[in-house]
């Protein structure tokens, strides 16, 4: 790294973009990555569709088991 930066040409906010969406990485381990991308390749989706769908089904049942209907 340098000592200093020269930053008088600079704009600020020149990359901010108010509507913007950032989707945090995520990293799986190896061998879950492996099973789950065998598994979207037999079930003709991508990767992300499967996980995505695996999530949401996780997330019902998480919430389902919470707040039981009487």
């Amino acid at each position: 790294m340098r000592d200093e930066y020269d930053f008088s040409t600079g704009r600020r906010g020149r990359f901010f973009h108010q509507d913007a969406t950032l989707a945090p990485p995520v990293h799986l381990d190896a061998d879950i990555l492996v099973s789950l991308e065998g598994r979207a390749e037999r079930q003709g989706v991508t990767l992300d569709a499967l996980v995505n769908a695996l999530l949401r089904q996780a997330l019902d049942l998480s919430i389902a088991a919470r707040h039981p209907e009487p």
